[in-house]
């Protein structure tokens, strides 16, 4: 009996050792493995820090690359031109950093102006080329890259996750923005970005002087656009395009309210949504009857301006004497005096 009770306590010690030292090698193989782990992603940190390639491109080196005169201004900054044919580091498509920004061109990335990495040397500028990356790799470096915050010129509605990362989101705020653009949000004015519930005031305090929104033009907008606009439906959406087009383009935003219903509380919604873009002038003084009457200042008088033109000398082709000859009405030609017309030949 007690032979037995020994031979299994011995069997318990042993099968006791080996668990013990199954342990500490299970142990120590995830040691190992969370070693290797943290060195792979602080590598791929570090190689997405550290640029693959970086050119460093001077005046003299640069004009002899390009064959351009006005790669580099007066200042020492590039010049407004789209990037190099052929690098003597690759052969490869770059581009230099213009005055208007960075732009990119094939697989070099031109820094930002934010980024402490771009260098700026006399009569040159620091040009940085990085490879593409598996996704895994980037997906690695978004969440373990420590947060850092910058500040640069940005458009809400358009900016991408990693630049919002890069302004001080966090991966799921920046998510959360992307998100609601996705499903048609739109931020139409500097408050409007304010009011996501992601964007904390002391957020929006530092980066509300980069906000950027373009305005919408008027003259080129179609009625998706206008759609887009406060208190503006599809009715006035398609008012506002073929208005446009009796107009012959828009001259003033205040144009706007000759549209039926179009008031001035429509307008202020708006108006500091909207700009007036180019649009060419209207020939009022080469245009047949018939297409005059298509103009909703000139309509009701296109028969009496084109005895005018066929009467009078071109000394007085203007629209002051219109009015003192009584070919056009006051009202219609103080508004005819704010568009954009075509000189005499």
């Amino acid at each position: 009996m007690e032979t037995k009770e020994k031979q299994n306590s011995g069997r318990v010690s042993a099968s006791f050792r080996v668990g013990a030292i199954a342990l500490v090698f299970l142990i120590l193989g995830f040691q190992v493995a969370m070693f290797l782990y943290r060195a792979s992603v602080a590598g791929i940190v570090e190689r997405h820090d550290r640029p693959d390639t970086v050119y460093v491109v001077d005046k003299d080196l640069a004009q002899k690359i390009l064959g351009s005169e006005d790669v580099f201004g007066d200042d020492g900054q590039s010049g407004d031109y789209d990037g190099l044919e052929q690098s003597r580091s690759g052969g490869k498509s770059g581009t230099v950093i213009s005055r208007a920004g960075a732009r990119n061109s094939g697989s070099f990335e031109a820094l930002p102006q934010t980024q402490s990495s771009q260098k700026r040397h006399s009569g040159g500028v620091t040009v940085r080329r990085n490879a593409s990356h598996d996704s895994r790799a980037e997906n690695i470096r978004l969440r373990h890259t420590p947060r850092t915050w910058e500040s640069f010129p940005f458009n809400p509605n358009t900016v991408s996750v990693e630049d919002l990362m890069r302004l001080g989101f966090t991966e799921k705020q920046a998510q959360s923005i992307d998100n609601y653009r996705r499903k048609g949000g739109k931020f139409r004015r500097k408050e409007d970005f304010a009011r996501s519930y992601v964007v904390a005031d002391s957020v929006y305090e530092r980066l509300e002087p980069f906000i950027e929104i373009p305005l919408l033009d008027i003259n080129k907008a179609d009625s998706a656009a206008f759609d887009a606009l406060p208190g503006i439906g599809p009715y006035f959406a398609a008012k506002m395009v073929s208005y446009r087009e009796e107009l012959h383009g828009y001259s003033y935003p205040e144009q706007l309210m000759d549209i039926w219903h179009f008031d001035e509380e429509k307008y202020d919604g708006l108006k500091d949504l909207i700009m007036v873009g180019e649009c060419d002038p209207y020939p009022l003084w080469t245009l047949p009857e018939e297409e005059l009457k298509k103009h909703p200042y000139i309509k009701k008088s296109a028969h009496a301006l084109v005895l005018y033109r066929n009467t009078m000398p071109k000394s007085q082709w203007t629209v002051d004497d219109l009015i003192r000859n009584a070919v056009l009405d006051p009202t219609m030609a103080a508004k005819l005096s704010r568009c954009r017309l075509a000189g005499l030949e």
